[in-house]
């Protein structure tokens, strides 16, 4: 993998990236989830960065070509210019969040016609994956991994403060029709219980979901995802 920086909308983005970009195959865009935004309930987190990478795992076993896109103040960056906490924590989903991944993720594709793009994210890069796609244009299709689709019913059925400076997907108008989506959610996932995503389908009727029953909200996505890329591309 190639590592780099990207700037997006006001922001700098670590990139990981692997094969040729400038192809006209598809090429599959991984978002990590939420990372390390708090250390405590009480207490934020200096540096969000993930400290086992899932969606950086599960790029390693894809052999298409690929991306890895970082947030804004992820990776080292967490002290660059107009990083805050505010965008790890209540605004980890806001539109400034989304406007320079997808700027940074535009700057890494051929201007004369982007080739078709998979997003794929686990966990909140599935809440991002959601709220990118529609922006984005081209042939765009979204698969997330135990994503807490309806940010609210997520955030009341922990007990936290809802994130007032994040969009909720299940807020926001349907998905258009043009772009694929598949949900893949694990039955015994504690964190993102399937029941929480309920509105977020009911908005997105043309929604794919997958429901697998010997899956968590971390295990077992790398055990499975070799045949799930079968099944994405085959």
């Amino acid at each position: 993998m190639a590592r780099r920086l990207v700037s997006g909308a006001g922001f700098e983005h670590v990139v990981f990236s692997r094969g040729d970009l400038r192809t006209t195959e598809r090429i599959h865009v991984y978002l990590e989830g939420d990372g390390l935004p708090w250390r405590s309930r009480h207490r934020i987190a200096s540096d969000p960065t993930p400290r086992n990478p899932l969606a950086l795992r599960l790029m390693a076993l894809d052999p298409s070509p690929s991306i890895y896109l970082g947030r804004p103040c992820y990776f080292g960056l967490a002290q660059a210019d107009g990083c805050s906490p505010w965008l790890w924590t209540d605004a980890r989903y806001g539109a400034e969040v989304v406007d320079s991944m997808v700027a940074a993720l535009k700057a890494l594709l051929p201007a004369d016609g982007p080739p078709p793009l998979t997003l794929i994210g686990y966990s909140g890069g599935g809440v991002l994956a959601a709220l990118m796609a529609p922006r984005l244009g081209g042939e765009v299709r979204v698969v997330t991994l135990a994503a807490n689709l309806d940010i609210d019913a997520w955030a009341d059925h922990h007990g936290y403060s809802r994130l007032s400076g994040s969009i909720n997907p299940a807020n926001e108008p349907p998905i258009g029709a043009s772009i694929m989506q598949l949900h893949l959610m694990g039955a015994r996932d504690r964190e993102v219980p399937p029941a929480t995503v309920a509105r977020f389908m009911a908005v997105n009727p043309g929604a794919q979901r997958r429901l697998f029953s010997d899956s968590d909200h971390r295990c077992c996505w790398l055990d499975d995802w070799p045949a799930l890329l079968l099944l994405l591309d085959g």
